[in-house]
């Protein structure tokens, strides 16, 4: 199987970023709807966007198989993807940042700092971008569940990225490191996490990790949101937020449990913006075992 996946990723480097990014696209987009978490699709894309009519709601669920599809073809050119410079701008680059003073302020101002991101565009973009411009930066992820597909990754991954670290038993104390020796995290929160807190998405509850929350109160750290907007061209724009004006307790620390809300309000902002670029095959939204 090992064999086999990488047999995969060399014909992706072979037909390059901008043909294997179309055929990953078209593959998926082709596919996907056979799927059964197309329902999941549909249903999800429904009850966020009630007014659509159906040729709408198809129309995002297709446009996110293909980015989904585009997104996996391009691990095989993730070296090669981002080429935005600061100091020499290009007007034909293949990635423009937005906010990169935000990502200078993160790494000069000696302060540990957390990056939230949500499954949009390329979501690996934004862990390069700070490898490239020095910022101490560790991403946190979830491993592919076939194992072969998940070394796979982790190598592509580990050429183009700072420090990694995968979700998983004892992560949180890793975390808590980095932080407190002046690091900063990077961290996907638009996915179901069975033991979160609730926080409202599209007008309805949905359970997610609250561990940001509670290193924001803890550090009292800075806290950015950045996304990926997949443009035409097979370009792409990267956005980092200002700091956030987290709410705060009567004490004046933050509140985790909305701190979480209010990053999530941020990450449905960008989903509204661009549904075609977002996971909706993702059972995002599940009853809670009991309220929090």
């Amino acid at each position: 199987m090992v064999g086999l996946v990488r047999g995969v990723f060399g014909v992706l480097r072979l037909l390059g970023p901008d043909r294997a990014s179309n055929w990953g696209g078209s593959v998926a987009r082709a596919i996907g709807p056979l799927m059964s978490v197309h329902k999941v699709a549909l249903a999800n894309i429904r009850a966020a966007f009630p007014d659509a009519d159906d040729a709408r709601v198809r129309e995002i669920a297709l446009g996110a198989w293909e980015n989904l599809g585009r997104t996996g073809a391009e691990y095989a050119h993730l070296d090669q993807l981002f080429d935005f410079d600061y100091d020499n701008p290009r007007p034909d680059a293949r990635v423009e940042v937005v906010g990169i003073d935000h990502f200078v302020a993160l790494r000069d101002d000696e302060r540990p700092g957390i990056v939230f991101s949500a499954h949009l565009g390329n979501w690996e973009l934004p862990a390069i971008c700070a490898s490239r411009y020095g910022l101490d930066t560790t991403a946190i992820f979830r491993e592919p569940n076939d194992p072969a597909v998940a070394r796979a990754v982790h190598e592509v991954r580990s050429r183009t990225m700072g420090n990694l670290q995968a979700a998983r038993q004892g992560a949180a104390f890793v975390m808590a490191n980095v932080l407190e020796n002046g690091g900063h995290l990077g961290m996907l929160i638009d996915q179901h996490f069975t033991r979160g807190v609730t926080v409202p998405f599209f007008d309805r509850p949905a359970l997610t990790n609250p561990i940001l929350g509670k290193f924001a109160r803890r550090f009292d750290c800075p806290v950015h949101g950045v996304r990926v907007i997949r443009l035409p061209g097979h370009r792409f724009r990267i956005e980092l937020t200002p700091p956030l004006d987290l709410p705060r307790d009567a004490d004046g620390h933050v509140d985790p449990a909305g701190a979480m809300a209010a990053m999530t309000a941020v990450v449905e902002g960008w989903v509204r913006e661009h549904p075609e670029q977002w996971l909706w095959m993702h059972r995002r939204w599940r009853t809670p075992a009991k309220p929090r």
